[in-house]
């Protein structure tokens, strides 16, 4: 599978503080000069592009928070090539930023909410401040009636009696809501526990109180993943021993993007799964990531990263760029394992 997905952090910075993503003993801030300027970020996307990039996801950290975030979507969505451009955010700045961001050429936006209940939320995020998130999950469906997703990581004993109450949003909302397995990045994460919440037990929560979940054709999908009816298990279709985790078979089932889709019927909108536990799916991605600071990250489990900022910093032009990034590329495509890694990465300051 050809790389086609960039992942780019515009900052390391967070304006709240999750129980599974922020270390327990939050190191510096990366420097003001350290950080990517908004013409060298354009001109590495411009790069990854000519290379094969359609699609560019900004994340953080929390995107929102880094300086003139309108200016920069509107200098990254003049790029020709770019199909399209998304973000992930915490939400809380996003009732403000929502229609500046949408006229600047911001083509979706995924929304990281772990709970719907304040005093859970609190919990999770070490805020207060749900009320303002939720305003501005509406602004975003006013602003992207289609291309609104929540991402919601379920956790044991914390959010997981939620998954029926997230379910339900998607009946009258054209919304899709994504359930991802939790994974320890950290430290802090590790002291949950055994925390993971298998996509299984989710999805029979969700249709023990709901009804059954039916599988979404690809012009159905909405985005949120690329699937037929037929390519898309349930629990307990797989035999062991046949595809389990990151198998061929599975591999075949899933030729893009991690996410299963389904609905309930009637709904409005879509309920996705992402199994990066009990379904590992390594081998069919197709994304590398970029941080603030211009490392490059072919693979989170493969420990290694590839510096673009200098090349940046020393004006090399396009073509010198475009040759870094395809080297980069084929470092990823000799690296990609069917098997879960052992590395570790500090999640806070690469995004998802």
């Amino acid at each position: 599978m050809g790389i086609d997905y960039l992942r780019l952090s515009l900052t390391d910075r967070c304006n709240l503080n999750c129980v599974y993503c922020t270390p327990l003993e939050k190191r510096g801030f990366l420097r003001h000069e350290d950080l990517l300027r908004h013409e060298e970020i354009t001109r590495a996307v411009a790069a990854f592009v000519k290379a094969g990039v359609r699609k560019v996801r900004l994340t953080g950290g929390e995107p929102l928070v880094r300086k003139n975030i309108v200016g920069l979507v509107e200098m990254l969505r003049a790029i020709p090539g770019l199909e399209e451009l998304a973000l992930t955010t915490n939400g809380l700045l996003l009732e403000e930023l929502a229609a500046p961001l949408r006229e600047a050429g911001l083509d979706r936006v995924n929304i990281s909410l772990d709970s719907l209940k304040k005093e859970t939320f609190e919990k999770i995020t070490g805020s207060v401040s749900f009320d303002k998130v939720w305003r501005g999950v509406e602004a975003a469906l006013e602003m992207w009636p289609r291309g609104v997703k929540l991402n919601v990581v379920l956790m044991r004993r914390l959010n997981d009696a939620e998954a029926a109450d997230f379910a339900r949003l998607t009946l009258d909302r054209p919304l899709s809501v994504r359930f991802i397995e939790f994974y320890a990045t950290n430290a802090r994460a590790a002291r949950l526990g055994d925390a993971l919440v298998p996509t299984a037990a989710t999805r029979r929560r969700i249709e023990d109180a709901l009804g059954p979940l039916e599988a979404v054709a690809p012009s159905q999908a909405d985005g949120l993943g690329r699937h037929s009816p037929q390519s898309v298990p349930g629990p307990g279709d797989i035999a062991p021993g046949t595809c389990g985790a990151g198998g061929s078979l599975f591999r075949a089932l899933r030729p893009a993007g991690p996410a299963r889709v389904y609905k309930l019927r009637g709904a409005k909108g879509r309920i996705g799964f992402i199994s990066g536990r009990s379904d590992y799916f390594c081998g069919a991605c197709n994304r590398v990531r970029m941080d603030c600071a211009g490392k490059v990250y072919p693979c989170l489990f493969a420990g290694a990263t590839h510096d673009l900022r200098d090349l940046l910093r020393r004006g090399a032009p396009e073509e010198a760029l475009y040759s870094y990034i395809k080297k980069v590329f084929l470092v990823k495509s000799n690296h990609r394992k069917d098997t879960p890694g052992s590395g570790h990465i500090e999640m806070s300051s690469i995004g998802g």
